[in-house]
């Protein structure tokens, strides 16, 4: 395999969208949500340091939350629905990507592929958390835009979501929740006004 298309192939994260399934008022592509991925568990992890002493490195949980969903290049984007229907399938697409992770990473020179193996296979659990965590918020927030939007296919996902979110036990990302979450349902002016 050639060790010098990993960067080229991660380029093309902007080509796989995501909720195939529903219908969308604005499409989302990969690339799009992991950068709101990295941004949410970026703020997550300072969140988690500063008012929890929290110990996971927030340039960390950003890097891996980039990558987080990296294999859909080469997997595509399974929904929700079916990756989760019952065991059987969920351990059978953990082999797809644990396959997909490692054709990518036989994409980098080898004295490279240390250095990416965490963020496309086994990140810290800390760190994992809290991608996880950003992953989920963002894909409420995603419910949340088409819901403003007059979309009402998106209702159902953002209740199951929201319920998985506040069920979740990071500190951080319940005061993320209760203090900047709200801001998301406001529009355009209501976010510049003071």
């Amino acid at each position: 395999m050639d060790d010098t298309r990993f960067f080229a192939l991660i380029s093309r994260m902007r080509y796989i969208d995501r909720w195939a399934l529903m219908r969308n008022t604005s499409r989302e592509n990969v690339q799009e949500h992991s950068h709101m991925v990295a941004v949410l568990a970026h703020a997550l992890a300072v969140i988690d340091r500063e008012r929890f002493g929290g110990t996971a490195d927030p340039g960390e949980a950003a890097v891996a939350a980039l990558y987080h969903d990296a294999t859909e290049i080469l997997t595509g984007d399974m929904p929700t629905p079916i990756k989760y229907y019952n065991p059987e399938i969920q351990d059978a697409y953990k082999a797809v990507e644990s396959t997909a992770a490692d054709n990518l990473l036989s994409m980098l020179p080898e004295d490279l592929r240390p250095v990416y193996a965490p963020y496309l296979r086994d990140p810290d659990p800390q760190v994992h958390a809290l991608v996880k965590a950003a992953d989920r918020l963002s894909a409420y927030i995603k419910c949340l835009e088409e819901r403003k939007a007059g979309n009402l296919e998106f209702q159902r996902a953002g209740e199951q979501i929201l319920e998985t979110l506040r069920g979740n036990p990071l500190p951080a990302l319940q005061y993320f929740m209760e203090r900047f979450l709200p801001s998301f349902e406001l529009t355009l002016d209501d976010l510049k006004d003071s």
